[in-house]
Parts: structure tokens; sequence; C-alpha cells
């Protein structure tokens, strides 16, 4: 039971049924008798209690004939929280004051902060004390560089403390992950599958897209169940040698969840958030050794190698302070991979691969087979230089397809990847060579067209660095789930022809 603020004036609770993403959002009427009583105003934050629950959420202020005299509208989010039901009886008052702001405003200035100052933060985070304006200061404040590595690794720390954190008791728990930029890399589910098959145990849990048209979460969720519990883990896990789940159902540092909604809105991902956001849910999810693949390209997120050295020296810093093996690969990051950008067109590859199709794409089998590879030498399954030809030797022969079917039936049973309704292909009009392909300008496009949330829309690529292509060859398709979408994306594809650039050259063959 939940106590009530004295002479609080009694709300009755309606569903409005307005989706504001994670910010839980109550409404009162301009004339509301509560407003003028307690002194709030639009945007102010307001500790909401019923008999049972309360939260922290953002007023928003109704001037028509939405809500009578007596009634508190919710948001979904409010409403889901709060575990309300039509009429429940609610009571509102001030909040106490936020006092881990004080340490965001002096970040905004410049300031270092320690291990118990973002822990405040991080723990008023997870706790709904902050609005999306309060996180997107943090976030902002913590950009451009501006962590050092004793930062970064006190951020990791409190992230980690903020949620649940498994010991699977074993002495060796793999993982990967890939930094990003590099639209088409969905490695995970095939190298998850080549080492679970070795024997290895791999409990991958990943995010959602931040700033890209998929993450591996969205990917996976085109296939099979991702929303697992603690519990359905743990025991696909003990199953089946791994999973392949979404970290945010799971509350292994639910803080990154939070702020990477936040981050996808702002289109931000900083290095150190990115590495604290990365080694805090490996560290949670009881990960003991961790392959960090950093792609470099011209149009990467990771632009130059001297900046990848920065960020990667950094990751392993943070993870020998955390107690965390890392090792890092350096790959190619200078084009997409595989056919498809989007979740339902990433799935098609990485079934093309784990399938052994012959039409699947080369370059998405070949990184996928020299990550597993490094990764299995990294264990001790394989001696060094025999990695890669014992993970090929797993593919082809069919155990990885097995093992990966295996899992997704295991999490709730394997589902066929979708098909766009709407459809635009970009046709050549001269012959030349492919001199260069935009990463950031393909991703766009395939977010326009409506990925990662409409799980079938983006793009499909048809031309790679250094083909040869003639007139009327396709250079790429977009998907997209409605009209409106399919035409914000060619409308942008057409204002960018840089993004495939062609040479002159051709080769007569």
């Amino acid at each position: 039971m939940i106590s009530t603020p004295e002479r609080a004036t009694t709300l009755q609770a309606r569903r409005l049924g307005i989706d504001t993403r994670q910010e839980p959002i109550i409404y009162l009427r301009a004339d509301s008798p509560v407003c003028r009583s307690e002194g709030f105003s639009a945007l102010s934050r307001v500790l909401v209690h019923t008999e049972h629950n309360k939260i922290i959420a953002t007023l928003n202020i109704i001037t028509g004939e939405m809500l009578r005299r007596g009634q508190i509208g919710f948001s979904e989010s409010a409403w889901l929280r709060l575990h309300l039901n039509t009429d429940d009886n609610v009571w509102l008052s001030h909040p106490r004051p936020v006092q881990s702001l004080s340490h965001v405003r002096a970040k905004v200035y410049g300031h270092s902060l320690n291990k118990s100052q973002f822990q405040e933060i991080i723990n008023d985070i997870v706790d709904g004390r902050y609005a999306d304006v309060h996180i997107a200061a943090f976030i902002t404040a913590c950009g451009d560089d501006k962590l050092n590595d004793t930062e970064i690794t006190a951020l990791t720390q409190a992230m980690i403390d903020s949620g649940s954190r498994i010991d699977w008791e074993e002495p060796l728990v793999i993982d990967k992950h890939c930094v990003g930029g590099l639209p088409g890399n969905r490695t995970t589910p095939i190298v998850v599958s080549i080492l679970a098959a070795s024997g290895l145990t791999m409990p991958k849990t990943s995010s959602r897209a931040i700033t890209s048209p998929a993450g591996t979460a969205d990917t996976m969720e085109t296939m099979t169940d991702v929303s697992l519990t603690l519990e359905q883990m743990k025991q696909v896990v003990k199953q089946e040698g791994a999973c392949l789940a979404w970290g945010g159902s799971v509350r292994l540092s639910p803080s990154d969840d939070i702020l990477i909604q936040v981050e996808r809105a702002l289109d931000i991902d900083s290095e150190g958030q990115l590495i604290a956001s990365v080694l805090s849910k490996k560290i949670a999810a009881g990960a003991t050794h961790v392959l960090i693949d950093i792609p470099v390209g011209p149009t990467a997120k990771v632009r130059s190698q001297e900046a990848a050295d920065k960020l990667a020296n950094s990751f392993m810093t943070v993870g020998e302070r955390l107690g965390i093996k890392i090792q890092i690969l350096y790959t190619d990051g200078s084009q997409p991979v595989g056919n498809g950008i989007g979740p339902t067109l990433e799935a098609k590859d990485v079934m093309a691969v784990l399938q052994n199709d012959t039409d699947a794409p080369q370059d998405l089998k070949q990184r996928a087979l020299t990550m597993a590879g490094a990764m299995l030498e990294m264990s001790g399954t394989a001696t060094p230089g025999t990695g890669s030809d014992k993970a090929t030797s797993i593919l082809e022969t069919g155990l990885a397809w097995e093992k990966f079917a295996s899992i997704c039936n295991a999490q709730g049973g394997m589902k066929q990847p979708g098909e766009a309704s709407y459809l635009y292909k970009l046709m050549t009009e001269k012959a030349g060579r492919v001199e260069s392909i935009d990463n950031r300008l393909l991703a766009q496009v395939a977010k326009l067209a409506g990925a990662p949330i409409d799980l079938t829309a983006g793009v499909e690529i048809h031309a790679k660095l250094g083909q040869q292509v003639h007139p009327q060859d396709p250079l790429l398709t977009i998907h997209a789930e409605s009209s409106g979408e399919l035409n914000y994306a060619v409308d942008f594809l057409e204002s960018h022809p840089d993004i495939i650039c062609l040479t002159s050259e051709v080769t007569d063959t």
C-alpha cells in the first residue's frame, strides 16, 4: 500500500491511448483545482500516487474537453507503469528535488564526475526521476569525447549496478560487439550459432538500433521472440548454450535502454557512452571474454585508424579495470555488408548464409567466419591459426544452421521474415565501375523508408565497390511499408546522387 499525500484531491484515472514512447505523461484540464492548489503548470514534474504504485511523470495541460472535471489522463507508458484501471483513484504531489541534476550541470560545464556521482545520476534515471530533457542534457554533456577513461569506467560500473547481473558459473563466457556505422553488418546471429555449435557458452543480449536502420535485436525479432524474461533466457542458454535476446527485456543495465531511446532521438552515439553501453551489458550478462569489432572506413562510424586505435585503447583500459578480457578486431568499413539494410532484409541475409545458400552474400559470410575464428582461438577452443577453418567447417556442414534453428525454437519458435509492400529500384544511367558507397547516407535512406520501426523496410544493395555496371543495371532497391515513407526515401535518394559514385572506366568482358 502506497501512502498518499494528506488533504490531496482525489482524481479519476482515464486512459487516453497516447504513445509517448518511454516517458510517462499525465494530462490535466487547465481549470483543474489541483493545478491551482499545487502550483502545477505545463511540463511540471509530478509525483503520481495510486493505492499501490507511484511514478514521476511530466504534466501536459489540456484546454479542450478531452477530460471531465475531476479526471486525470494518462499516456500509455504512464498507464502501464502504474498498472491502472479506468476510474482508479489517483493523487498528485510534488516530487522531492532531483539532487543528481547538479552533477549533470557540473558535467555540462566541463567538470569530471566520480563513481558516486554517476551512480546517483544512473539510479535516478532508472527510477524514472529524469524527464527526457534531463536525459538529453546528460547525454549531450558526456558526448564529443568529454569522458575520460576513469569516467567511462565509473559510468560503466554505475550502469551495471543499476540492474540484474547473471553468473553462469562457467569459467569462460564469450560475447562480441560491433561498434556500428556499417549498414548490413549482421554477423552476430551467424557467429553465435557457430560458437554455440562448437560447445561454447554465448548468452547474447543485444540492443535495438540507436542511429542505425537495424540492431541485432530488431533483426532477430523478425525470426523469433527476443523479449525473454531473465528466467527464460537462462533456460534457453542452459538448453542450447546460447541465446539471441533483447537486453532490455531482462533488465541487464536497464539505464542503457533508457539512454538509447533518447540517443536515437538525438542521433548521438558518443564514444564514452558507447563503451559504457557495450561493456555494462556484457558484464551484466556474465561475459568473461569479449571481441570488439571496429569497422574503419571514410563513411563508417570510425573513420580513421588513429580514431580506431584510440577507441580500442579505451575499450581495453576500461575492460581491464572491470575484470573482463577484451580483444579488438579491425575490419573493413568502406562499404555496406551483405545485400540488405533493415531488420527483415538483414535477416534474409543471415538465413541465406546459415543455410549455405549459393546466393548468400559472401562478404557477410567471410566477416562472420573471421570473427567466429578469432573467438574460437580467443577461447582456446581452436589453436592459433586454425579458428577460421574450424568455423568454416561448422558452418558448411550445416551444424550452425541446426543450432540457430534450435535457439529460435527454444525462444518461442522460428518465423519467416515478411515482405515490404512498396518497392523502388534505382537503375544506373551510364556504364562505369562503383567507386564509392556512402554508408551514412545509405543508412539514412533505409531509416527514411521506415527501418527499424517498420521491420520489412530498408534498402537492398545490388552493387559493390569495384563492380562494373552497365546502363539500366540495378544499384539498389528501397523497401517500404507505406507509400509516404517510400516517397521520403526516394526524395532523399534523388537529392543525394553521390550515395553511390561511379567512375567512367569500363573494362570489356
